[in-house]
């Protein structure tokens, strides 16, 4: 529910208690304004929203277990709606808002122009601003490059071997090997002939 409605309520309560002269319930105010698209809640909460505001509005009784069971109207309240009310007061605040944002909207649109106004009369942050953006672009070219050259080594080109390297890596591991065989064989004839010395024995 909004605050405009609510103002209007306060004071549509203020003004029936003037009309009755003698102490009501609270539930007459539910019946005449509220029933039934709001609870009883609701009108008790405005009536303490009346009290927190001014507590000399309404001469409020506690009674059956409640806090707020009967209301009047006192001297002060044909006064304060003679003075215009909650909804006097809310329109006022209203009107408040409406000038500040007014302002404040204008202060933002000045500043803005100020700024432009700023940028347009300096020729210098026009040339830094270009020498920043040719400076960057710089930049990323290089980064570019180095990736381009990276994944090119990388993937793209195959790793040839020339015949005359490959030829005298073959040759090294065949005299590798020979050169094994031949160390085996003369450790399996050393075998051998201990071997046959255990068993001549």
């Amino acid at each position: 529910m909004g605050e405009f409605f609510k103002a209007e309520l306060k004071d549509r309560f203020l003004e029936y208690a003037l009309k009755r002269r003698d102490y009501f319930e609270v539930q007459v105010l539910y019946d005449e304004f509220l029933r039934p698209n709001y609870s009883l809640d609701f009108v008790q909460k405005l009536i303490k929203e009346i009290q927190e505001y001014d507590n000399g509005l309404l001469d409020i009784m506690a009674g059956n277990g409640v806090a707020m069971f009967m209301l009047a109207s006192t001297s002060k309240t044909q006064h304060f709606l003679d003075e215009g009310g909650f909804m006097d007061m809310h329109v006022v605040e209203e009107e408040k808002w409406d000038t500040f944002l007014t302002q404040l909207s204008r202060d933002e649109k000045s500043s803005k122009g100020e700024k432009l106004l700023g940028k347009e009369k300096s020729p210098v942050l026009k040339k830094e601003k270009t020498l920043l953006i040719v400076l960057i672009s710089a930049v990323v070219v290089s980064f570019l490059f180095t990736l381009f050259s990276l994944v090119n080594n990388a993937f793209l080109k195959p790793d040839y071997v020339p015949v005359d390297e490959f030829e005298r890596k073959m040759e090294a591991l065949r005299s590798h090997y020979q050169e094994e065989n031949q160390q085996l064989e003369q450790a399996l004839e050393k075998a051998q002939k201990t071997i046959d010395s255990l068993a001549g024995k």
